[in-house]
C-alpha cells in the first residue's frame, strides 16, 4: 500500500530547504488529471500517509487505444516557498550526477535509470522571468537534461503508474539526501552549474499598421473580459474561478504552452493575485493544469 515513511522523508528533505506548500495532483495511468490541491506543509504532513494509501488502490482504467489497465493514481507534488527557487535536473547521466551532487538536496529514482535531482536556490529575483532565466543557466551549465522539467515530482514510496510500465509499476525512490542545504548563485557558479548570462540584443524594429492587433507568432490572447461575462453568476457576481478555468482553456487552445499561460494569468485575473498574495500559489497551476486535462480529453474523445 506505499512506502509512508520514503513520502514522509521526501517531504521533510523539501521542507527542510524552505518549501512551505505544496501543489498536489493526482493523475491516472494515462497521465490525466484527476484532481489537485494546494496544501500547507503541515496540512500536507498530516495528510500524506492516507494519499499515499489512497493513490496504490488498484482500478481500471481505459487507454486511448481501448486496453483496460488495471492500475493507482500517481501521486505528485510540486513545491513552493518564499525566498527559494527549485530548479528540478531529469534525465542526467552518471558524470551528471557526479557534477550536480555537492549541489543538490534530494536525488530520487522515479523508474529504472531515470533520476532526478533538485536544488533549492536562495538570492535569485522574485518574479517567473527571473526563474525561468536562472533555470536555463543552471540546465544549460549541466547539459543533456530534460528542459521541460515541470518543477514537480511524483511522490516517493508511490508507484510510477504509467501504461508503458503495466504491469509491473516501479516505485519512487530515493536515492539520497541532504537535509537543509540551500545554494546561492555564486556557490553553483563556483562549482561550474551556472551558464553566463545571455547577452541581450535588441530586437529589430518593427512596425505595424494603425489598429492592426499583433501577437507573439501571430497569436492572440483570448479576452478575459468576455471570459469574466459570460461566467455563471453568483451571490457576488460572475463566478471568477470558472472564468478563469474558461480563460485558461481558450489560452492553451491557441497554442500558448501551460507556463506562459500561468504568467498571462496573473496579468489578466484579479483572483488569481490576491490567491497568491494569500499565500495560495498554487491556484494559477491547478487552474491551469486542469484546463490543459480538459483540452486534452476533448482531444482524444475527437479522435475516438
Amino acid at each position: 500500500m506505499g512506502d509512508t515513511a520514503a513520502a514522509i522523508r521526501m517531504l521533510d528533505t523539501f521542507t527542510s530547504v524552505g518549501a512551505r506548500s505544496f501543489v498536489v495532483t493526482k493523475t491516472d495511468v494515462n497521465q490525466q488529471l484527476l484532481w489537485g490541491k494546494t496544501y500547507q506543509t503541515g496540512d500536507l504532513h498530516r495528510l500524506m500517509p492516507a494519499m499515499v494509501r489512497t493513490a496504490a488502490i488498484r482500478k481500471p482504467c481505459q487507454t486511448p487505444e481501448g486496453k483496460t489497465i488495471t492500475g493507482g493514481e500517481n501521486l505528485i507534488i510540486r513545491p513552493t516557498g518564499p525566498g527559494v527557487a527549485f530548479v528540478q535536473l531529469d534525465d542526467l547521466n552518471s558524470e551528471q550526477f557526479d557534477r550536480v551532487r555537492p549541489a543538490v538536496f534530494i536525488i530520487h529514482a522515479t523508474s529504472p535509470g531515470n533520476h532526478q535531482a533538485w536544488i533549492a536556490v536562495s538570492g535569485i529575483p522574485e518574479g517567473k522571468e527571473a526563474f525561468k532565466e536562472f533555470t536555463r543557466r543552471v540546465r544549460k551549465a549541466v547539459g543533456g537534461n530534460d528542459k521541460s522539467a515541470s518543477h514537480a515530482t511524483r511522490v516517493a514510496g508511490t508507484e510510477n503508474f504509467k501504461t508503458k510500465y503495466a504491469p509491473e509499476f516501479p516505485t519512487v525512490t530515493i536515492v539520497e539526501t541532504h537535509p537543509g542545504r540551500v545554494m546561492t548563485p555564486e556557490q553553483l557558479e563556483a562549482l561550474g552549474l551556472l551558464a553566463p548570462r545571455e547577452p541581450v540584443t535588441a530586437p529589430p524594429l518593427k512596425f505595424t499598421r494603425r489598429g492592426e492587433n499583433r501577437s507573439d507568432k501571430g497569436r492572440q490572447w483570448p479576452s478575459y473580459e468576455r471570459a469574466l461575462a459570460g461566467a455563471p453568476q453568483g451571490h457576488d457576481g460572475p463566478d471568477r474561478s470558472r472564468a478563469d478555468f474558461w480563460w485558461s482553456y481558450l489560452a492553451l487552445q491557441r497554442g500558448w504552452s501551460q507556463e506562459d499561460t500561468e504568467a498571462k494569468l496573473l496579468e489578466v485575473s484579479e483572483k488569481a493575485r490576491e490567491r497568491g498574495r494569500g499565500g495560495d500559489a498554487g491556484y494559477v497551476h491547478v487552474t491551469v493544469t486542469n484546463a490543459a486535462a480538459w483540452l486534452e480529453r476533448g482531444r482524444q474523445q475527437s479522435r475516438a
